[in-house]
């Protein structure tokens, strides 16, 4: 019998008291054995603090995404997503079910990998917005900076999406560099541990910035004895347990963050003028009945209430029934099968309980399938219900969360009506919208958003592109306001930021430039006799600087930019139109001309290491250029960005176009990418152009 092990402080923990059987949810047969960890997880907290903490901290942004990306291929590797996909079948999960939590949850790790060398520097600390000036002479300055917290996260996971829960948290709050505590679903505890057992075997992460902690309730309260004000708690769960750890005292009294994602009635609703024959129409039934059935209906995001205009009720649970009696309901590792069983016996009672419950205001429209050919009374088997309101505004209708393969289908008369229907459900994670007719989905969108982390517009012509309802993307916020918990994970670089310690940072710039890696204005510089662009990454400091000669600008100048480009707008051409404007004084040069002229002055032409210009950031064009101005460049290195085995590196330089009255006309980031020295992070040797 495999008792499932905890991987705490180094090493891997089995535990010698006999525990609870965990059963196979489609046969009823034991797949493993869950026990008490039997350690003092105090350990886990520690080791993670002193261990796994500052390894994490001493390695870059770029470096953690690194060994994020190697871990999610790692998992992908096909020996070890098959070992995942077997054990998933025991937990109720068809293939297809499996893909979402494993692949799934494996692609989570490659996009933050990816997202944050694209969006973080090679550094350990970010900069938060702007530089803010705070004294006349420039002297005195602030900058907001993000540092990681030197706590640990622990995850307290639901049972539902075993491997994708895990590492969905994982992925922001390694990258933010905390480490991690997790603390599975007891259900399926048995396939978190084999996906944490893969990575902790793959020798990428370093020591102590994972661990996995299969505790019991007992032991998890002394789990979170131990944290305090630099800790984090990640939850998925019910609203019941959320409020037990908002109550607890590491929260009340050490301020240890939480962030809730509870139980969420989410709403598919069906606009107006999508009436039956249309696209959207058939992308509304279909997407109900895929979010009922896909893990047996038992997802955080499953739609629970289907609102659709009264006059379109009968058509649509006409529709939704033709569909959901077609569905296979059977054993997970049949191929044929669309709907496993629910997790065990003890779910399915409960999702069977709720149904009573909702029945006290509505009446079933579909409640049976063929189950032949499954166990029916070892596996947890259900079939697809689907509801009718008799009351749409009944309390029962919107309070009662059916885990599982139901949904209610709920008329509504006015788009009015149909947003206070929705908001009734007291905040939930997302909702899905239907229709083609602007002003319809407008009303709809803009009158549900409050209550919702996430809100999907559907027709006909993204359909084909769409991630569907109940799909959470790395990219975009997961989490919802009122009864869905009120937190927020993922979101891109705002699930890492979350982990992080936003700090106002205060003092001279070149002590400012010192902490932060990047020059602030006012710093001082160096002024090379030679030309920066002549330097290589590894030679290039930030504070270098070039301070370029002035060129005129004439009229003959604006004349020709404005016939070759095409620009004719009358600032540029016609002098009494020009005079006339509240904002110019006269003729003005366009504003890529000035920028045209002053990459003439500080361009070195021939070549060198900087590689490329690929973009400009931060443009503001401060003053009109007029004709017969004199202006120069003055250029600064401002950022390095080192990207890692490719032979050349980001450089941001701040960019300012100043007049000969010392005032700055336009200022700018120009982003290049220049060569590392031979033989450097990947760059070809020198060669000899003899």
């Amino acid at each position: 019998m495999h008792r499932v092990e905890s991987y705490v402080a180094g090493g891997w923990h089995r535990p010698s008291s006999d525990g609870r059987a965990l059963l196979d949810a489609a046969t009823g047969k034991t797949v493993a054995e869950l026990s008490p960890a039997g350690i003092g997880l105090a350990a886990a907290v520690e080791h993670g603090r002193t261990v796994g903490g500052p390894a994490l901290r001493q390695l870059t942004f770029h470096q953690r995404a690194s060994i994020l990306q190697k871990a999610g291929k790692a998992l992908l590797a096909d020996e070890a997503k098959e070992q995942l996909y077997d054990l998933s079948y025991c937990t109720g999960a068809t293939r297809a079910d499996s893909w979402i939590d494993i692949e799934g949850g494996a692609g989570v790790l490659l996009s933050y990998a990816g997202k944050a060398r694209r969006e973080l520097p090679n550094s350990r600390v970010a900069v938060d917005g702007a530089t803010e000036p705070l004294s006349r002479d420039g002297s005195f300055s602030a900058v907001h900076i993000l540092t990681p917290r030197k706590g640990v996260e622990v995850q307290i996971n639901a049972f539902n999406f075993p491997v994708w829960g895990m590492l969905e948290k994982l992925a922001t709050a390694f990258i933010a560099g905390v480490p991690s505590i997790v603390k599975p679903a007891s259900l399926t505890a048995y396939l978190t541990e084999a996906a944490v057992r893969l990575i902790i075997e793959s020798g990428l992460l370093p020591e102590g910035s994972l661990q996995l902690a299969c505790a019991s309730p007992s032991e998890l309260n002394g789990l979170l004895d131990c944290l305090g004000g630099q800790d984090s708690i990640a939850f998925t769960g019910s609203a019941a347990t959320a409020a037990a750890l908002r109550a607890h005292l590491a929260v009340t009294a050490r301020a240890t963050r939480l962030n809730v994602e509870a139980d969420s009635l989410n709403a598919a609703v069906l606009a107006p003028a999508a009436a039956p024959g249309t696209a959207e129409f058939d992308l509304f039934t279909a997407e109900v009945v895929k979010e009922m059935t896909v893990k047996a209906g038992q997802k955080c995001t499953a739609i629970r209430r289907a609102l659709v205009p009264a006059q379109h009720l009968d058509a649509a649970a006409e529709a939704l029934a033709e569909a959901l009696q077609a569905v296979a309901v059977g054993d997970p590792r049949d191929r044929s099968t669309v709907m496993g069983p629910l997790v065990g016996l003890a779910q399915r009672d409960e999702v069977a309980a709720s149904v009573g419950a909702l029945c006290e205001a509505a009446a079933p429209v579909v409640d049976s399938c063929d189950l032949s050919g499954v166990d029916s009374v070892a596996g947890a088997f259900m079939s697809p219900t689907l509801l009718q309101a008799r009351d749409s505004r009944s309390s029962v209708i919107h309070t009662t969360e059916a885990f599982g393969p139901v949904s209610t289908l709920v008329p509504y008369g006015s788009i009015d009506e149909a947003v206070e229907l929705v908001a009734a459900g007291g905040g939930s994670l997302v909702a899905s919208v239907y229709g083609a007719d602007r002003d319809e989905i407008t009303d709809l969108s803009l009158g549900i958003a409050s209550h919702h982390g996430r809100v999907l517009i559907v027709d006909q012509a993204m359909a084909p592109a769409s991630t569907g309802h109940g799909s959470p993307l790395p990219l975009l916020v997961h989490g919802g306001p009122g009864r869905a918990g009120g937190g927020q994970e993922m979101g891109g670089m705002r699930g890492v930021y979350a982990h992080m310690q936003r700090t106002a940072v205060q003092g001279s710039p070149d002590m400012l430039t010192a902490v932060t890696g990047e020059y602030v204005d006012g710093s001082v510089t160096r002024e090379h006799k030679g030309h920066p662009f002549k330097l290589t990454f590894d030679d290039l400091a930030v504070g270098d600087s070039l301070t370029t000669e002035s060129r005129t600008v004439t009229r003959a100048d604006i004349a020709a930019f404005a016939e070759s480009t095409g620009d004719k707008f009358y600032a540029h051409v016609d002098d009494e139109a020009a005079a006339r404007s509240p904002i110019f004084n006269g003729l003005v040069a366009h504003g890529y001309l000035v920028l045209s002229l002053a990459a003439g002055l500080f361009v070195w032409p021939d070549e060198g290491p900087v590689l490329a210009n690929y973009g400009i950031d931060r443009l503001r064009f401060a003053k009109p250029t007029y004709p017969d101005d004199e202006i120069h460049v003055v250029l600064t290195c401002k950022r390095k960005t080192q990207l890692d085995g490719r032979g050349y590196g980001e450089v941001a330089w701040d960019t300012r176009v100043i007049n000969q009255h010392g005032e700055v006309n336009a200022a700018y980031d120009v982003l290049t990418m220049v060569a590392n020295a031979p033989g450097v992070n990947g760059a070809p040797e020198a060669r000899s152009h003899a």
